[in-house]
């Protein structure tokens, strides 16, 4: 009767198949944006990755380049460096220069990258003399006014000498002290003064030591290694000692072999013991810092440690051998003193004493046995050499520019007598 049933059904139909057409749709278009969202973070997470690993790339690429910018620094200094680095593992050379034993070595490679030398420094050697034909020391022998020659290369004091100005070594120690100080420093002139003689008494070397320390004195050397010493002590001796004190005249000495406290009365061992202010005492340690048991020690009278274990240095007949002892430690302090010496030669003996001591590396294996505490730094001595010295270059500019100030102030005036003629501001025109 007029009603279409069916098309509302259909109708009807049609809505709901319109409704699951939406429902269809959203559902597909769900999946396509969670789809997409996962996409979208992945690609957010790749890209975060990608920025990270540039990151990482760039600081990589940052420190190879400060890597090899330090490199190529470390090359040039080395290159402006005097000496050659292969020299310190040359044939007649020590662990106590080895530059890859850092912890136990006198750390002369890098000092040798701030050393420039100024002037020729002579080391006196009063020991059992020298090899002169050493192909390691030839060229470093000296002597006063003249040229060192196979007929004179030193002078000889010892009791059964065959000639006094070829000092030749019949025991060895003399070469090797001398090898020692001449690796520290290539260009040191070796002042050669024998006193030893193996059939000699002890007061026979005693008196043949005084003999030559009074000539290093009168010749005005820069520094004296003295490896040697005993439990005598001598007026003489001391008061030549105290000559070269007031001369500036530096004294490397050697702590002894007794493996004693020389701060102990009843131990003292000379001339260490006489406790002047140029000289500086030297014990010995090993590989490990460790001070040797046969060395002497004391908190009070030893300075300083320094390699004395199985040291190779030269030996006479163009060898190299191996020696133990605080006399090899002497050594290695007498190198890197004149080497200082050579750089900065306005610094003074007590000062350079004062910088050896000062620079001295600290371990606690050498707490108690030194006064330092320490041992031999070649490195911070001549780096604390450099900061004394240019405040000492700058006390003296300024008394240099006071002195001129003040001799223009007291100058004369053409107009009358020298006086003081002071600016009065408040004074009228």
């Amino acid at each position: 009767m007029g009603i279409n049933r069916p098309c509302k059904r259909g109708n009807k139909r049609k809505v709901m198949k319109f409704k699951a057409n939406v429902w269809k749709f959203n559902l597909k278009t769900l999946i396509i944006v969670m789809i997409a969202g996962l996409s979208f973070s992945s690609n957010a997470i790749t890209l975060q990755q990608k920025r990270r690993l540039e990151k990482k790339r760039k600081q990589a690429r940052l420190e190879r380049a400060q890597q090899k910018k330090a490199e190529n620094k470390k090359e040039k200094e080395e290159e402006k460096a005097l000496y050659s680095k292969s020299l310190l593992t040359g044939e007649f050379t020590s662990w106590g220069l080895d530059p890859e034993r850092k912890n136990s070595s006198i750390r002369l490679s890098q000092a040798w990258q701030k050393f420039k030398k100024k002037k020729d420094v002579i080391v006196a050697v009063i020991d059992t003399g020298i090899d002169p034909n050493h192909p390691f020391l030839a060229d470093n022998l000296y002597i006063p006014n003249a040229n060192a020659s196979k007929k004179a290369f030193g002078v000889d004091f010892s009791k059964h000498k065959v000639s006094k100005f070829t000092p030749i070594d019949t025991h060895g120690h003399g070469t090797h002290v001398s090898g020692i100080i001449k690796s520290v420093f290539p260009d040191v002139k070796i002042l050669t003064l024998k006193y030893y003689s193996l059939n000699a008494s002890g007061q026979d070397n005693l008196n043949s030591t005084i003999e030559a320390l009074r000539y290093a004195v009168k010749a005005n050397v820069d520094i004296i290694n003295y490896s040697g010493g005993g439990p005598e002590s001598s007026r003489e001796e001391l008061q030549i000692l105290k000559e070269a004190e007031k001369k500036g005249i530096l004294v490397i000495a050697a702590a002894g072999n007794e493996g004693a406290n020389i701060d102990i009365k009843e131990h003292k061992y000379f001339p260490a013991s006489y406790g002047l202010k140029n000289m500086v005492n030297v014990t010995a340690h090993d590989q490990s810092v460790k001070l040797l048991s046969s060395s002497n020690y004391g908190r009070k009278t030893v300075d300083i440690s320094a390699p004395g274990y199985r040291i190779k240095s030269s030996i006479p007949h163009g060898r190299a051998g191996y020696l133990t002892g605080t006399s090899q430690a002497t050594a290695f302090v007498s190198g890197v003193a004149a080497l200082i010496k050579a750089n900065f030669p306005e610094l003074s003996a007590t000062q350079i004493r004062s910088i050896l001591r000062e620079s001295a590396s600290k371990d606690l294996k050498l707490m108690g046995k030194t006064s330092t505490g320490g041992k031999l730094n070649a490195s911070a001595a001549l780096e604390l050499a450099t900061s004394r010295y240019e405040n000492i270059r700058e006390v003296a500019m300024a008394k240099k520019k006071q002195a001129k100030k003040k001799k223009l102030i007291n100058t004369p005036s053409k107009q009358g007598p020298g006086k003081i003629i002071y600016r009065d501001v408040s004074a009228k025109k």
